[in-house]
C-alpha cells in the first residue's frame, strides 16, 4: 500500500488529481487508513498508469472510463475499443496534419523574415491568410 503523497511523486500526478478521478469515479473509493489518509494498492496503481496512459494518447477522462468499463471484458469489448481507438487515431492524424501545415508556414515566414529588409514578414503574415509553401 502507497499513501497518496507517494503515489504522486511516484507517478508524477497531483494529490488533486488523485482526489478528482475518486471524485469523478474515474478511480473506485480509495482504501483510507485509520487517519483518513488514501492508501493505493498495487491494482490502483496499475489503474492510474492505465490512465495516465490513455490521457497521454488524447483519450478525454469520458473515453478513459469507457476504456476502463472495456477492461471487464475485453473480449466483448474489443469492437468498442478498436471503434474508439481508431476515431482517436482520426483525430492525432487530423492535428498532426494540421501541426505540418503550421511547421511549414513558419520556416518559410523565418526565411522571409532573414531576407527582408523592411517590415517584419511573420508579423504581417498574423493578420492574413494561410502561405503557401
Amino acid at each position: 500500500m502507497m499513501r497518496i503523497g507517494e503515489v504522486a511523486t511516484t507517478l508524477k500526478i497531483s494529490a488533486d488529481t488523485l482526489r478528482y478521478y475518486e471524485k469523478i469515479k474515474l478511480m473506485p473509493k480509495v482504501h483510507r487508513s485509520a487517519g483518513e489518509v488514501r492508501c493505493y494498492s498495487d491494482k490502483d496503481l496499475s489503474r492510474l498508469r492505465f490512465i495516465k496512459r490513455a490521457q497521454k494518447m488524447g483519450f478525454s477522462l469520458q473515453d478513459i472510463a469507457q476504456l476502463l468499463s472495456f477492461r471487464e471484458n475485453p473480449q466483448k469489448a474489443k469492437p468498442n475499443v478498436k471503434e474508439l481507438a481508431h476515431h482517436k487515431l482520426e483525430d492525432i492524424e487530423l492535428h498532426l496534419s494540421e501541426l505540418t501545415t503550421l511547421r511549414d508556414e513558419l520556416r518559410l515566414l523565418t526565411n522571409l523574415c532573414g531576407a527582408s529588409t523592411d517590415g517584419c514578414p511573420i508579423l504581417e503574415n498574423f493578420e492574413g491568410e494561410t502561405l503557401k509553401p
